[in-house]
């Protein structure tokens, strides 16, 4: 007997394979378009301008891969100090990746290396402070190789001390280390901030194309000092000190061998006169044989002092001298291990202080690479007129390279044409005009640092592409963009 079916003949679904296939490509070719355009997309970092936060360059073989979030900015705003990838508004036809810094409604300022702001003239300048993972990243350890900043320099007290370099000093008896010696002052060296073997090969290629300021120039206030330190009974205290300028900071840790009611705390003296301090909530010291990790900063007006779980910061005045030095002291015994300097970013200005004012609706983008970073700073538009403009002025980005070795110049210039030379000009919109330099027009120049709301596409996620594991630096690039 013939089964009872619960379809008809007609109801009988026929498969077509091809067709399914190709709803199949379809939907997946229309999900990589929507992922793509509105939700994320990965990006390669070509140049430099941002490292060592994100790298982009020949001579060691880096180009991070990022992946950037274009979502978020549908249903938001883009936040201060985001990483962000934007349409270069002097050429729409690229797209840029810097640091988000100045926002709209306000005026920004840099000076003495930090970022200011104001709502309008009428309000007082405040120095803008960064978040917690916008600091970690902004740090930059210094160059070991540096010769002020190689060892530390004992004083008299101090002769006996075991000093290994940088990274650990074995103490004996009362004294003190400084670093840099001889009166010196820590400044913005380009190599600060890479591995040490990147570093070689970064320094090399800038001493070879006479680029940037290998040695630096501007002396840098902000410092960190981190490690741990491991007392022995005899230690009464330790102290970090940070000097910057005329002020000198002194974050002091007990021992264990320190008087029953002394406390840690923060000191900010003026030449012999101690002018405030901030002092613990709590009686916690350091205990005998055991190590403990620390970590003392001063950074946009703040000093702060880690040590175990005790927290303690202090606000403290802006200087405009901003020569500084690291020191520590130490009364008694102690060992100081896995010690690290480091300095933060200073933002160069060539005009020594560069304001600006912000529309409604735009933002300031600067590159944490700022002594070779092409950013808001800088940023100005060139005019042009010419036959087949119809008479009106085409703007372009203004970076003239008439020698023809930079990249990113406009205009481009080619000698050897029977009426003169040639400009190729690439205007705001990414067109190419081309004409004879004798038939143009030159206008002023139009300072542009704004990037406009809609011409931001996303924040930057994470790196995600390990570098190039044959260069032999063995450097590893995955991480969060912050």
């Amino acid at each position: 007997m013939r089964p009872v079916s619960a379809k008809t003949d007609k109801q009988v679904h026929h498969r077509r394979p091809w067709r399914d296939n190709i709803e199949a490509v379809t939907m997946a070719i229309v999900m990589a378009v929507m992922l793509k355009y509105f939700i994320i997309e990965a990006y390669k970092i070509p140049t430099g301008s941002m490292q060592p936060t994100l790298m982009g360059n020949d001579e060691t073989g880096i180009f991070d891969r990022i992946l950037v979030d274009k979502l978020s900015y549908h249903l938001r705003d883009p936040e201060r100090f985001e990483i962000v990838v934007f349409k270069y508004p002097l050429d729409r036809s690229k797209n840029f990746i810097k640091r988000l810094c100045g926002m709209p409604d306000e005026e920004l300022r840099i000076h003495d290396g930090d970022l200011w702001t104001r709502k309008d003239d009428a309000a007082e300048w405040k120095i803008l402070r960064r978040p917690k993972p916008v600091q970690e990243a902004q740090w930059k350890v210094l160059d070991l190789r540096s010769p002020p900043n190689s060892t530390w320099k004992p004083d008299a007290g101090a002769r006996a001390w075991k000093i290994d370099g940088r990274a650990r000093i074995e103490t004996s008896g009362s004294g003190s280390v400084s670093l840099p010696g001889s009166g010196a002052s820590v400044v913005d060296r380009y190599t600060d901030g890479y591995p040490p073997r990147m570093g070689e090969v970064i320094e090399r290629e800038m001493q070879r194309t006479r680029r940037g300021a290998l040695g630096g120039g501007n002396a840098v206030g902000d410092l960190r000092l981190t490690g741990s330190i491991e007392a022995k009974a005899d230690c009464k205290r330790v102290r970090i000190r940070f000097q910057e300028g005329e002020q000198r900071y002194t974050l002091e840790i007990p021992g264990p061998a320190a008087a029953p009611e002394a406390r840690a705390r923060i000191v900010v003296e003026n030449g012999e006169r101690e002018s405030r301090s901030s002092v613990a909530a709590s009686s916690a010291r350091l205990a005998a044989g055991q190590e403990t990790s620390f970590s003392a900063q001063n950074m946009d007006d703040l000093l702060e002092l880690d040590f175990g779980s005790e927290h303690l910061e202090l606000e403290i005045p802006s200087q405009s001298d901003q020569r500084s030095s690291f020191g520590i002291e130490v009364e008694g015994s102690a060992v100081l291990d896995d010690l690290e300097t480091w300095r933060d970013i200073y933002y160069t200005s060539d005009r020594g202080t560069t304001e600006f004012k912000i529309p409604p609706g735009c933002y300031v983008m600067l590159g944490d690479n700022t002594q070779d970073s092409a950013d808001g700073r800088e940023w100005s538009l060139t005019q042009y007129r010419f036959p087949g403009s119809g008479g009106r002025w085409v703007r372009g980005n203004n970076r003239e390279d008439y020698g023809g070795n930079d990249p990113s110049g406009n205009p481009k210039r080619v000698s050897g044409e029977p009426g003169g030379p040639r400009l190729f000009f690439r205007d705001e919109w990414g067109e190419l005009h081309t004409f004879l330099q004798k038939d143009a027009e030159r206008g002023e120049a139009i300072q542009a640092p704004f990037v406009p709301r809609e011409l931001v596409v996303g924040r930057a996620l994470f790196v995600f592409w390990p570098n190039n594991p044959f260069n032999g630096l063995n450097v590893w690039r995955l991480k969060w963009a912050r």
